[in-house]
C-alpha cells in the first residue's frame, strides 16, 4: 500500500497543491497580460521615452579630456604601399667612396600567397607543342601494346620450347622468321625543370669598375730577422752597387769626372746609389691613374658629354665647368699670364705675380696637364712677379718669361730643377728682340711716344712723354708687322724695319688696351679690349673699328677661337665670360655665364685650347678654371645633301669677309 503524503507539510508551505497550482496558473496569466500590454503600449506609442532618453557615459577615470576644438580635429590618414616591417636602416659598401653608404631604395613588396599554376594557352608555343606531344604517344600506344603481347608470347614459347626435346626444339627454330625489331619508349622531359634547357644562360651580378678585376694573388710570409741576418744582407747590396760602378767608369768620360753637381746636394741613400729618380716617372704615371680614378666623372665630361640642352636654345650655349687648378704656394697671386703648349695639347704654363703697382712681391711659374689637375707637373718661383710668357712654336720646351722688373729669361724644361737658362739684366737691356738658342741679345724697336705731350727739360729742351706699352702681338704671316696697346688706349701699328716711326695710329680706347690679338685666319682683322667695357673688331687698314661691343665691366683679356674666323671670347672683370659668334649674332653674345663664386674674384686672362673644345680661365687669386663649350659654340656648317661642306681657311675668310662687307662704308670695301 503506498505511502500516504504528507498533506500538512505542504500546508506548512503555503497551502494544498491545489492551491499551489492556482497560484502558478495566475502568476502565468498576470505576465501574460502585462507582455500583451507592453506591446500594446509600444504599438501606440507609449513608453517611448524609455528608449530615446539619454544613457550614461561609463569611461575610465583616467581617460584624457578633451576640448570641443580638439574633438572636433579631424586627422586624416593616407594609405601608401610602404611595407611598415622593411627595414630602414639598410648599408652597403660603397668602393668608390671607400665608405659605408645608406641605400635609398628598399623593396616594400610583401607577399603573402603565391602559387605556381599549370594552366597554358592553347594557341601558345608551349601549347602547340605538348598539343604534338600527346597526339604523338596516341600514335605510338598500339604499337607499344603489340611489342609487348610479344614479348610475353616469346617468353612462353621459350617457357614450351624448354619443356620440348632438344630435337623438337631445333625443328621449331629452323621454321621461325627473325622477330621484328622493338621500339624503345620515348622519355619525356620534364618543361619546368629548366636545368635540362642548353639556351639556360648565368646572369653575372652588376659590379662597379673598382672590383671588376681580378684580385692580386697574395701569400703569407712569416720569418725570423736577427742583427747577422740584416748585416749579410747589406753588405751584399753594397758589393752589387761596388760592382755596378766598375762596369759604368769605363763609359764616363773627363767632363762628367770634373763636372760638379748642380741645384741640391745627394742624400746618403742617394750616394748608395738608391737613387729616388729612378721611380719618378713610375709614380707620375701612378698619380695620374689615380687622379683619372677620382676626377672619373669630369673625364667622361670632358669627352663625351654634349649638353642636350642645346638643341631647344635659340642660338645659346653654355660652359659646363671642369677641373680647377690651383697650388697652395701660388695663393694671392694673379693669374698674369696663360699659354697652351703647341705641341701637347693638354699642358699649358699659368705665370703668377700681381697687377696692383703697390703691392709687388714675388711670382711663380707653373705648368699643369690635364692628365693630372691636383699637381703642377712643373714649378718655379721667382723673385720678381712675372708678367707675360710664351712658348717657342718649335721648340716647345723653350719658355720665354718676362717679369714685372723689367727682365725677361728663358726657361728650359729639360733641365731641372726649372730655374732660367739666360735672363737679361739691367746691364745687358732689359728690352728683347727674339731670342736666339745661346745668348740673350736687346735691340731698341721703336719707342712709343705719346703724340701732343711734350714735357720741359733742362735749359728749356722740349722733351716728347714716352708712352706704356700694356699689350703686343705679332702678325700671324707678315713678321716684321706687330702690334702694340698702350696705357693711354692708343694701338700703334709698328715695323720692325722702321724705328723712327709708327706705321699707324688707331685711337682705339678710352682707357689702357688690356689685350690686341690677330684673327687667325684673316690677316687684316684684330681684336682688342679695354678697362673702358668696350671690345672692339679692327680693320688695319681702316681707321675706324668694324664692330664695337659694350660688356657693361672692364674687359680683362679677349681671343680669338682657334676653329672659326667669327667666334671670340671675352673675360671682365665681374667675374664672368662671354663667347661670341659674328655668324649667328653681330650684337650680342651667344652665352654670358659666371665663371668664379664670389663677385670680389676679378678674371683676368681667357685662352682656347688649340684641339679640344675648351677654354682656361685664370683669375686674381691664382685659380685656373677649365670649362667645355655647348655644341651651339661651336657650331660648324651644316651639310646639304648631295653636297660636300667646304672647309678651310679660304671657307673662314670668306665667312669673315661676308660679316664685314655689312659694316664696311662704300669708300672702304675692297674694290673686286
Amino acid at each position: 500500500m503506498p505511502p500516504k503524503l504528507p498533506v500538512k507539510r505542504h500546508q506548512s508551505q503555503g497551502g494544498t497543491i491545489g492551491s499551489g497550482v492556482k497560484s502558478v496558473h495566475s502568476r502565468i496569466s498576470k505576465t501574460i497580460s502585462k507582455k500583451r500590454d507592453e506591446d500594446a503600449a509600444t504599438e501606440v506609442g507609449e513608453g517611448a521615452d524609455e528608449w530615446t532618453s539619454a544613457k550614461t557615459l561609463i569611461k575610465p577615470p583616467d581617460q584624457l579630456e578633451l576640448t570641443e576644438a580638439e574633438l572636433k580635429e579631424e586627422f586624416t590618414r593616407i594609405l601608401t604601399a610602404n611595407n611598415p616591417h622593411a627595414p630602414q636602416n639598410i648599408v652597403r659598401y660603397s668602393f668608390k667612396e671607400r665608405a659605408y653608404r645608406p641605400i635609398s631604395y628598399v623593396d616594400q613588396l610583401a607577399i603573402h600567397f603565391s602559387l605556381d599554376g599549370n594552366l597554358l594557352l592553347r594557341d601558345s608555343d608551349e601549347g602547340r607543342r605538348q598539343s604534338a606531344r600527346a597526339l604523338l604517344e596516341a600514335e605510338l600506344a598500339p604499337v607499344q601494346s603489340t611489342v609487348i603481347e610479344a614479348e610475353e608470347t616469346e617468353l612462353q614459347e621459350e617457357g614450351s620450347k624448354e619443356d620440348m626435346p632438344a630435337a623438337a626444339a631445333e625443328e621449331a627454330a629452323e621454321g621461325e622468321e627473325p622477330a621484328p625489331p622493338q621500339l624503345r619508349e620515348q622519355k619525356l622531359t620534364n618543361q619546368f625543370n629548366f636545368c635540362e634547357r642548353a639556351s639556360q644562360t648565368f646572369n653575372n651580378p652588376m659590379r662597379e669598375r673598382a672590383c671588376q678585376m681580378e684580385p692580386p694573388p697574395r701569400a703569407t710570409f712569416s720569418a725570423t730577422v736577427n742583427q747577422w741576418e740584416i748585416y749579410d744582407a747589406y753588405v751584399g747590396e753594397l758589393q752589387k752597387l761596388e760592382k755596378s760602378k766598375e762596369k759604368e767608369k769605363p763609359k764616363a768620360t773627363a767632363a762628367k769626372k770634373d763636372e760638379k753637381p748642380r741645384g741640391r746636394k745627394l742624400t746618403s741613400l742617394e750616394s748608395q746609389g738608391d737613387d729616388v729618380t729612378k721611380v719618378t716617372k713610375a709614380a707620375k704615371i701612378v698619380e695620374r691613374m689615380v687622379n683619372q680614378n677620382t676626377f672619373d666623372d669630369i673625364a667622361q665630361d670632358f669627352k663625351y658629354f654634349e649638353d642636350p640642352a642645346d638643341e631647344y636654345r635659340d642660338q645659346e650655349g653654355t660652359l659646363l665647368p671642369l677641373w680647377k687648378f690651383q697650388y697652395d704656394k701660388a695663393k694671392r697671386l694673379a693669374v698674369t699670364a696663360i699659354c697652351w703648349n703647341p705641341k701637347y695639347k693638354d699642358l699649358f704654363v699659368v705665370g703668377h705675380g700681381s697687377y696692383d703697382f703697390m703691392k709687388q712681391s714675388r711670382g711663380m711659374l707653373l705648368l699643369y696637364t690635364l692628365k693630372n689637375p691636383s699637381f703642377p707637373e712643373y714649378i718655379s718661383s721667382s723673385e720678381s712677379g712675372i708678367m707675360c710668357l710664351d712658348i717657342h712654336n718649335d721648340h716647345p720646351y723653350l719658355l720665354a718669361v718676362g717679369f714685372y722688373d723689367g727682365n725677361v729669361a728663358i726657361y728650359n724644361l729639360k733641365k731641372l730643377p726649372l730655374q732660367p737658362s739666360y735672363k737679361s739684366s739691367a746691364m745687358s737691356g732689359k728690352h728683347t728682340d727674339p731670342v736666339w738658342q745661346n745668348e740673350l741679345v736687346h735691340s731698341d724697336v721703336i719707342k712709343l711716344s705719346v703724340e701732343g705731350t711734350t714735357m720741359e727739360g733742362p735749359e728749356g729742351l722740349q722733351l716728347q712723354t714716352i708712352g706704356c706699352g700694356t699689350s703686343f702681338d705679332f702678325h700671324k704671316k707678315i713678321d716684321y708687322l706687330f702690334l702694340v696697346g698702350t696705357e693711354e688706349g692708343k694701338i700703334y701699328k709698328c715695323s720692325k724695319t722702321y724705328c723712327s716711326q709708327f706705321l699707324d695710329i688707331f685711337d682705339a680706347h678710352h682707357m689702357a688696351v688690356d689685350a690686341v690679338n690677330w684673327n687667325p685666319y684673316h690677316m687684316k682683322i684684330f681684336i682688342s679690349c679695354s678697362s673702358d667695357w668696350t671690345v672692339k673688331i679692327w680693320d688695319h687698314t681702316i681707321k675706324t673699328p668694324m664692330f664695337i661691343f659694350d660688356l657693361n665691366s672692364a674687359v680683362g683679356d679677349v681671343a680669338w677661337a682657334p676653329y672659326s674666323s667669327t667666334v671670340f671670347a671675352a673675360v671682365t672683370t665681374d667675374g664672368k665670360a662671354h663667347v661670341f659668334d659674328l655668324s649667328i649674332n653681330k650684337y650680342e653674345a651667344i652665352c654670358s655665364q659666371p665663371v668664379v663664386a664670389k663677385k670680389k674674384n676679378k678674371i683676368t686672362h681667357v685662352q682656347f685650347n688649340p684641339v679640344y673644345p675648351i677654354i682656361i680661365i685664370g683669375d686674381d687669386r691664382g685659380h685656373v678654371t677649365c670649362l667645355k663649350l655647348s655644341p651651339n659654340l661651336r657650331k660648324m656648317p651644316k651639310e646639304k645633301k648631295g653636297q660636300e661642306v667646304q672647309k678651310g681657311p679660304e671657307v673662314e675668310i670668306a665667312k669673315l669677309d661676308k660679316l664685314l662687307n655689312l659694316v664696311r662704308e662704300p669708300a672702304d670695301k675692297p674694290e673686286k
